[in-house]
């Protein structure tokens, strides 16, 4: 679930802010069992083009980008 989160919060970001900005996600320390492995793949540029290709995953995330229930 980390890595949906972060994808949500990398696209948010990636949306508001103008290109020329970097978004580094980070997991903080002791808060995830694997929290190395989320952070290389949330900050791994190819893995996440790779996982927003997925059409479920894109849909998830979008749902969470787009939706009015907050």
């Amino acid at each position: 679930m980390a890595t949906v989160i972060g994808l949500c919060l990398r696209e948010k970001l990636k949306n508001c802010f103008p290109l020329h900005f970097k978004v580094d996600i980070k997991v903080s320390p002791g808060s995830h069992a694997d929290e190395e492995s989320v952070n290389k793949q949330l900050n791994d540029k190819e893995r996440v083009a790779a996982a927003m290709e997925n059409p479920n995953l894109r849909q998830l995330v979008d749902e969470c980008l787009y939706s009015s229930e907050l």
